[in-house]
């Protein structure tokens, strides 16, 4: 275990090192937010500018954990870093356990800044336990992604990963509802995402709503999903390597 934690915090400081990485986690949603954040209108019930945070916070939090993480998976097992860790004393799973960690505690900063930057810079007003609620629904999304990363990163090479990866992470963005609110056909189809579900359970927390219990199940049959993905794909790998 301990051998796990201390590849997961090289695997961080690597993160915190990665330019790019900061550019497309942290910057273009804080970017995006100042830029459009105090629009008004409303969106899924509340204020625009709080559906606004809660889909930065969710964009943020989301698409380093499946774009930057998929394709330095995908790097790694091609210049033979996996393998090399496979005849190390470490836990067959560490190196799939380190990369969720270092991945999960890197969608932390940034859902923390969006949504200090809806308080301070938007104005929006929540009691400390909806706050608490939005972060923690925003961090749980992040962890579906976290398992999908692992399965792409596994299953195929650097190039068709990258291409790959920034595919689904602009289905999921746009169709989930990320960067406006979705209506009519659009909706249906957003409705079985899991994104959307983030967003949509936030927004019911923050609008004081209930919470429908199929969304909350949705983002667990979804992180089901992705998981057992990413465990063939990693149980595949190994027949290889």
């Amino acid at each position: 275990m301990n051998g796990t934690l201390s590849l997961a915090k090289a695997e961080i400081i690597r993160l915190r090192r990665n330019k790019r990485y900061l550019l497309f986690t942290l910057a273009l949603p804080v970017l995006l937010y100042m830029a459009f954040g105090r629009s008004t209108g409303r969106g899924y019930g509340v204020d625009f500018k709080a559906f606004y945070m809660v889909g930065m916070a969710t964009l943020g939090g989301f698409s380093g954990v499946l774009t930057g993480n998929a394709q330095r998976i995908s790097q790694e097992m091609k210049d033979g870093w996996i393998r090399q860790l496979r005849i190390t004393p470490l836990p067959a799973n560490a190196y799939v356990v380190s990369k969720i960690l270092a991945a999960l505690t890197s969608a932390i900063p940034v859902v923390l800044v969006v949504l200090l930057l809806g308080r301070f810079y938007g104005g929006v007003h929540l009691a400390a336990w909806q706050w608490i609620a939005v972060a923690v629904t925003i961090w749980f999304g992040s962890t579906i992604f976290a398992a999908l990363a692992v399965a792409i990163g596994y299953k195929f090479q650097p190039d068709q990963v990258q291409a790959l990866s920034v595919l689904l992470y602009l289905g999921f963005a746009f169709l989930g509802g990320l960067y406006f609110p979705l209506g009519g056909a659009w909706q249906k189809v957003g409705d079985a995402l899991p994104t959307y579900a983030v967003v949509k359970i936030s927004t019911d927390v923050i609008e004081g709503a209930s919470v429908p219990a199929g969304l909350a199940i949705g983002l667990v049959i979804w992180l089901a999903v992705f998981a057992g993905l990413a465990t063939l794909a990693v149980r595949s790998s190994a027949e290889t390597l």
